[in-house]
């Protein structure tokens, strides 16, 4: 119908308007007193062409939106030292976003989920970045997973004004000063060693304390959280050594600890280089307490550390996934079960759930039309929403949605169970 309408316009739109131009010259001034009547035709006739020529519009063209979908973007390590806290981080995500879709998504729309890697290298997850922004039409980026990466797409999102939802990492930089585009959900790096130190000076009376650290962002984030709460006990950390990310040489590091005998050991770090460090200390005859952040992915660092591992302290931003008297924790075991019963319940999964459900609480109760902006204003709206039994708060001066942070150590088995004080720890005994 429209190919008819257009050719039948560009048939007779010269004749129309200029229906004397073939005509003696005797009925030129016909001609005058015509043309005038028609020229609102003439100037309908080109809208009328120009409309029929241009590209189909979405009601909300380049925005992420379409009529069926509300597309998402994820950058974060599939392949490399981060890998199991982004597989972990998506798969929790997608169960929810799986589960919300089956009742009607959002709206109308379907949640998608797009995850490119990054390989845990700043570089490449700013080339995703830029791919999601700029040709995969996406609507907003959630779930990175780590500082270094998430800290290289800060000039990109702030440039173009484009929303972050629930980064994978506790470093301050996310966080204040704030970042109109950056909304995280987790607890920050500076309250987890906080956490670590207060317990060692109180329920230890331990002040001795050396920190082993990644040598990037992450890891002088956690060391300057570190720093801060030893400051307010009066001490200063005992040892402070570095490993780089690309080539950590652990061994150097444990040679370097054991001979500055600490009585506690913070790390920040990937699993990898911790459970090594942890497992050289010990087999050294070490005897200190090992205390990890959240970043380390206690069930792989327990993997990895084997026989070494019981009572390690790993630190921890949301609830316990297997505590199903929280509402929340329960929703994310049932729907774990039907949807995915293959895949075992853990941190990851459970923070990438409940990032996913306070996504979807804010995407659902922002109003229409939705756009970037709308989102990022219907966000700071939300204080102390409840999601059940785990709260978040945004507001123009806060983009940290929650404060939770509590202790786990590496029990027999491997498990983590939750702990009140350190003085619950199990004690290694070597083979």
């Amino acid at each position: 119908m429209v190919r008819v309408l257009a050719l039948f316009i560009k048939r007779y739109f010269y004749s129309f308007c200029f229906p004397y131009t073939h005509c003696p010259n005797t009925r030129r001034q016909r001609m005058k007193n015509n043309t005038a009547a028609r020229w609102p035709f003439l100037l309908l006739s080109c809208l009328t062409l120009t409309l029929l020529n241009a590209p189909p519009l979405s009601a909300e063209s380049n925005t992420g939106i379409t009529d069926t979908q509300i597309r998402i973007g994820q950058s974060c390590s599939l392949t490399g030292p981060a890998m199991g806290l982004c597989k972990g981080m998506r798969d929790g995500a997608q169960l929810y976003f799986d589960f919300i879709n089956s009742q009607g998504g959002i709206h109308g729309r379907q949640l998608k989920l797009i995850t490119e890697d990054d390989a845990y290298n700043p570089e490449k997850c700013r080339k995703n970045t830029e791919s999601f922004i700029n040709d995969q039409n996406i609507f907003l980026l959630f779930g990175y997973v780590g500082t270094p990466t998430t800290e290289a797409v800060l000039p990109l999102i702030q440039e173009k004004n484009f929303p972050l939802f629930a980064p994978l990492t506790g470093a301050r930089i996310f966080r204040y000063p704030v970042i109109n585009e950056v909304f995280n959900i987790r607890a920050s790096y500076i309250q987890e060693t906080e956490t670590m130190v207060d317990r060692l000076v109180k329920d230890r009376g331990i002040k001795k304390i050396a920190v082993f650290y990644q040598n990037d962002s992450y890891g002088t984030d956690g060391l300057n959280g570190v720093r801060i709460a030893a400051s307010k006990h009066g001490i200063i950390p005992s040892d402070t050594v570095s490993y780089n990310r690309e080539s950590p040489d652990t061994e150097k590091a444990v040679s370097q600890l054991m001979k500055s005998n600490p009585e506690a050991v913070i790390l920040i770090a990937t699993s990898e280089p911790a459970a090594q460090v942890i497992a050289g200390m010990r087999s050294a005859g070490s005897e200190a307490v090992f205390l990890n952040v959240s970043f380390v992915n206690g069930e792989d660092l327990a993997e990895r550390l084997i026989n070494h591992g019981i009572g390690v302290v790993v630190s921890q931003v949301v609830p316990f996934p297997f505590y199903r008297r929280v509402p929340l924790v329960a929703e994310y075991n049932q729907v774990n079960s039907e949807l995915s019963p293959a895949k075992q319940a853990d941190f990851a999964g459970m923070e990438g759930f409940t990032a996913a459900k306070a996504l979807s609480r804010i995407l659902s109760e922002t109003p229409a039309p939705l756009t970037r902006e709308a989102f990022m204003k219907s966000a700071e709206l939300h204080e102390n929403t409840d999601i059940g039994g785990f709260s978040f708060s945004f507001n123009k001066e806060r983009r940290q949605g929650s404060d939770l942070v509590y202790l786990t150590q590496i029990g027999p088995g491997g498990f983590l169970r939750p702990i009140e004080n350190l003085n619950q720890l199990y004690q290694f005994h070597p083979n």
